[in-house]
């Protein structure tokens, strides 16, 4: 990425700009603005987020925010009520609170005398969400978003549930959220900080069970849900993801409800003119125009980008860490203008295609399938993105094509239409559409799952009844994909994806009796070159402690488990600006037996420091989550240090009834 010399104009910043709610709680913003805006205002740019801007995200936020302020906006990055060096307490995720404080910062920012009163939201995961539920709620000010990697949908397509299965990174995520919202405010900023880090503490949710105990699309799941109803947002949406993500829906979910663009590149959860794997894009210059047409009223053909810019993957050998993925990049209408359907049958002998017909296929997959699957969201080069798969393709149901005689392209969405019939009431699918190279290497290029509880509805799912017969829809997610000659096309089918979905309470057989697949085939569309990555220059910093990172498999011939073990230690590095030092680690452990569901353990570690000069502190958070056939038991350690003593502990040992996973 190049760095940008020579501003197109001279940028101030604020580090800490109070801006005080209705209830008089006060938030902290760090802001970007050029130089004269006090005499010639300026649009205001929003990301609101919990993730710490004095640490946690200060390496983007220089290379992004001072870049888009250079070229004429107020760019204001808020930490959340609870996180950073704003005031309050964190209770959720996308509360009510939340977003009215969003729509009372909208509000300030539009006041201010070096603003326009013209505001755009954007933001990228939380951020990505919480912008586009701010524009549910409509406040005046708001006149466009860019949301990259977020949902629509809380329940079906976020880190809780997927399909209505219940996905390991629940309790990932709330142990992440764990660690991250345990951190004191800056005491630079903040002189209550050590009182006001003690609240925090004592009020700071575990909320994976929490989450966990809404098993069905209820009223939780609703709220921030935009999909709800689409025509509450208003404002123009640029809509971004990746196909190393697990947010590359939204894209098609907003082009086809609300006045969206999309982008989807090869990325991770990362903002693309960062993200691997390559190609990076100039993100902040498309950034700049979408701000430019809808905050400034500038015709530069924005409004009539085209709906839909994917980078059509070419089949390469697997790869869990590519710098860079082969591909073109295609734009088009959406749905596709020259797209069409291919069915293919599922065929008795495992053939994908033919007559179809009866299977009567039994399905009951090992425990431990699933190890090469990668992360939820996947953040960069550390054998995160999906491995090669042909080691679960081994242990899973598979229905494979003949060797193709000419390129297949797919951009879209498949969907599996089937007849089954499970032994057990709560049971799983998990789908993995495969690129089979000659050699017999698989390559993961769409997955999808359903909780056969939530076959008919996902708002009041019932069980199976065992042995009953009854049809399923499952979609997999959106792709954007070029299989190359001599490949076959692989539909792998299992009952068990570990550590990506908890595993049923028991190793349930599920019989396909009958199935289609529908693929969607792309022809034509226009090439688009988008404009290569540039920023602002990188933050000063020294690195005191150089990290290191470990992903492995082991298998344990006494104990019969296999267990995927994640690394991550982050070394420890000082912020030459503020002297601010920050170190960060974590370990997780995910086991299982795989003849035995309810041997599945995971544990996770996280420790967070901050130091400076003779003030040090840190916290370490450990959660566990085991289960039984009606249970799911999730139990959490906190604890903080100031200096060598410690000044809180708490733990929390929490039982949630399975009803429907």
């Amino acid at each position: 990425m190049a760095s940008v010399a020579g501003n197109p104009v001279r940028v101030v910043e604020t580090p800490d700009m109070g801006i005080v709610m209705p209830d008089g709680c006060r938030l902290s913003a760090r802001v970007w603005m050029p130089d004269d805006a006090g005499t010639r205002p300026v649009p205001a740019v929003l990301e609101y987020i919990p993730y710490r801007k004095r640490d946690g995200t200060l390496p983007r936020d220089e290379i992004m925010h001072p870049y888009v302020a250079a070229r004429g906006y107020a760019c204001v990055r808020v930490d959340m009520r609870g996180c950073g060096d704003s005031e309050g307490l964190l209770a959720d995720e996308y509360t009510e609170q939340e977003l009215q404080d969003a729509c009372d910062v909208i509000a300030w920012l539009a006041a201010q005398p070096w603003c326009t009163g013209a505001v755009g939201m954007m933001g990228k995961s939380w951020g990505g969400f919480n912008c586009l539920q701010t524009a549910f709620l409509q406040p005046p000010a708001l006149k466009a978003v860019i949301s990259v990697c977020s949902t629509t949908d809380r329940f079906a397509d976020d880190i809780h549930f997927r399909g209505g299965c219940l996905l390991g990174e629940n309790l990932g995520w709330g142990a992440v959220m764990l660690s991250y919202s345990s951190r004191p405010a800056d005491p630079l900023l903040r002189n209550d900080w050590h009182a006001d880090w003690l609240r925090r503490l004592d009020a700071e949710p575990f909320l994976s069970a929490r989450w966990a105990r809404h098993q069905t699309r209820d009223a939780y799941w609703k709220h921030g849900s935009i999909c709800e109803d689409y025509s509450r947002v208003q404002v123009p949406v640029l809509s971004i993801g990746g196909w190393a993500d697990n947010y590359m829906n939204t894209c098609s979910a907003l082009v086809e409800n609300v006045n969206a663009t999309a982008i989807v590149g090869p990325w991770v959860h990362q903002y693309p003119h960062t993200a691997v794997p390559g190609p990076a894009i100039g993100f902040l210059q498309e950034a700049v125009r979408w701000w430019d047409r809808w905050l400034k009223g500038i015709d530069n053909g924005a409004e009539a980008d085209p709906a839909m810019r994917a980078y059509v993957l070419d089949s390469e050998p697997p790869d869990a860490s590519p710098r860079h993925r082969a591909g073109t990049w295609v734009a088009d209408t959406w749905p596709p203008a020259e797209g069409s359907s291919l069915t293919l049958a599922l065929s008795p002998g495992g053939r994908l295609g033919g007559a179809g017909g009866m299977l009567d296929t039994p399905v009951n997959t090992p425990q431990h399938l699933g190890m090469s699957t990668g992360e939820f969201f996947p953040m960069g080069l550390n054998a995160e993105m999906p491995g090669d798969q042909a080691a679960d393709d081994a242990l899973s149901v598979c229905f494979d094509g003949q060797p193709l005689d000419a390129p297949l392209q797919l951009l879209g969405r498949a969907r599996l239409r089937a007849i089954v019939s499970s032994d057990a009431p709560l049971a799983f699918l998990a789908l993995r559409l495969n690129d089979v190279a000659p050699d017999g290497s698989s390559v993961r290029i769409a997955h999808g799952m359903l909780n056969l509880c939530h076959r008919d509805s996902a708002e009041h799912p019932q069980p199976m009844i065992p042995g009953e017969p009854v049809p399923v829809d499952i979609g997999l997610d959106l792709m954007g994909y070029r299989l190359a000659p001599g490949h076959r096309l692989r539909l792998a089918v299992s009952t068990t994806y570990w550590p990506f979905v908890w595993p049923s309470p028991r190793a349930a057989t599920v019989t396909l009796h009958e199935g289609t697949l529908t693929l969607p085939v792309h022809q034509g569309g226009q090439p688009w070159q988008p404009p290569p990555p540039e920023g602002a220059a990188p933050w000063a910093h020294r690195v005191l402690r150089e990290g290191r990172a470990a992903r492995r498999i082991e298998r344990d011939l006494i104990a019969g488990t296999q267990s995927l073990i994640v690394e991550d230690d982050q070394g420890e590095v000082e912020n030459l600006t503020h002297g601010l030092i920050t170190a960060e680690a974590m370990a997780e452990r995910w086991t299982i037996r795989p003849d035995d569901p309810l041997s599945a353990e995971v544990t996770i570690r996280w420790t967070q420091s901050l130091r400076r000069g003779n003030w040090s502190v840190r916290t370490e958070a450990e959660a566990r989550m085991t289960g039984t056939e009606t249970d799911l038991r999730m139990q959490a350690n906190l604890t903080a240090w100031e200096g060598e003593a410690q000044v809180f502990g708490r733990s929390w040992d929490e039982t949630v009834p399975r009803h429907f996973v």
